[in-house]
């Protein structure tokens, strides 16, 4: 009895093994992954526009930082952060007597200067009468005549320390240069300042401007005055319009950069100069292609490949791209790809060639991405 139990125990074990070894081959389907219809895209034709991505923060057109030109004793300020203030209009005094005497002090100078030139004019005048009638010798002709340039000689030098006294009196006061808004202000009434110290800055924000730097590549594809779209974090969902005011002539050689500015037109001062900004370069007039998002494309080494749906199963395809369109998320393929075939839009986790596809149902309701299961 014994013995027969070991035999049928013996038996037993070996089908089992036998069971556990066929098991891989009664189930060798491929695997396959579940995808919902976010995960997939059909190839469509739309108008995409060609453009270069730049970004950067939006700094005003003019900064000016005026500074004081002599050491003075500050007398009053006339303008405060967030000022609007005008071309000429006077923003700081200086209590400087001294400069102001020396002035006055240049112009009467100036007024004693020309009279006697005009006095010294009128003797040569007579001398050149009374010699020609016999009145007086040419020597007395010679000593006129040089009274009178030694009057013109004085005039001249009156001048000359009148224009300087002025300049001068002139740095006794500080105007603005343009028409803006102070954006800083470091002095105050009554403090003292030091000639070359900073005053006040004075900034334009009607005009904004975005300094970026691109690729070589991407430069040559840009020329002055073309339209710029820009995009704030500050105003989600809105459009700005803007231009390409420069392209620098040559590369960074250190990072071969190029260096490009545009400018953003901000006549009611609504956008706040500082804020970073994302501009896209228009580099082309807006065409039809097909297009699929930019996410069901892997480019590698210049070589564009994607996932295509074929009989329910994943193809990878070699693909040539078109216009790459950031703001619509769209990037055009040349060739490679029929309108009407569906692609695989995301990235998904173990998507590989020949990977069998299951649609998901609303009753199941799977997460994207989700790893591939065993086919039944």
């Amino acid at each position: 009895m014994s013995r027969s139990l070991a035999l049928l125990f013996v038996v037993s074990s070996l089908g089992v093994a036998c069971s556990r070894a066929a098991a891989p081959s009664g189930n060798a389907e491929s695997t396959s992954v579940t995808l919902t219809a976010s995960d997939v895209a059909e190839a469509r034709v739309a108008s995409v526009t060609d453009g270069v991505s730049i970004s950067g923060a939006l700094e005003p057109s003019q900064t000016v930082v005026l500074k004081s030109q002599v050491n003075a004793i500050v007398r009053a300020v006339h303008a405060d952060r967030g000022s609007r203030v005008r071309r000429g209009e006077v923003l700081v005094e200086f209590d400087a007597q001294g400069l102001r005497g020396q002035a006055a002090g240049a112009k009467a100078a100036i007024a004693a200067a020309d009279a006697n030139l005009a006095l010294a004019s009128q003797r040569y005048e007579s001398a050149q009468r009374l010699n020609a009638a016999g009145g007086i010798s040419a020597l007395d002709l010679r000593i006129a005549e040089a009274g009178r340039k030694v009057a013109e000689a004085q005039a001249a030098a009156a001048r000359a320390q009148g224009a300087t006294t002025s300049e001068s009196e002139s740095k006794a006061t500080i105007a603005s240069p343009i028409d803006g808004v102070v954006s800083d202000r470091a002095i105050e009434p009554g403090e003292a300042a030091r000639e070359g110290g900073v005053l006040l800055t004075v900034v334009e924000t009607r005009t904004l401007e975005l300094r970026a730097q691109v690729g070589v590549d991407e430069a040559m594809r840009v020329k002055p005055g073309a339209a710029v779209l820009f995009t704030l974090d500050a105003a989600p969902g809105e459009t700005f319009h803007g231009r390409v005011t420069r392209v620098d002539p040559r590369a960074d050689p250190a990072t071969r950069q190029v260096g490009i500015a545009s400018t953003l037109p901000n006549p009611d001062r609504r956008i706040v100069a500082g804020q970073f900004a994302h501009g896209r370069v228009l580099t082309a007039a807006p065409a039809p292609q097909v297009v699929v998002p930019v996410t069901a494309v892997s480019d590698s080494a210049g070589h564009a490949t994607l996932f295509v749906i074929e009989n329910g199963r994943l193809t990878r395809r070699a693909i040539v791209l078109g216009v790459h369109d950031d703001a619509l998320g769209l990037v055009g393929v040349r060739s490679g790809l029929k309108v009407g075939e569906r692609v695989l839009a995301v990235p998904v986790l173990g998507a590989a060639e020949g990977l069998a596809v299951k649609m998901a149902t609303d009753a199941q309701q799977p997460r994207a991405g989700t790893p591939p299961e065993k086919a039944r």
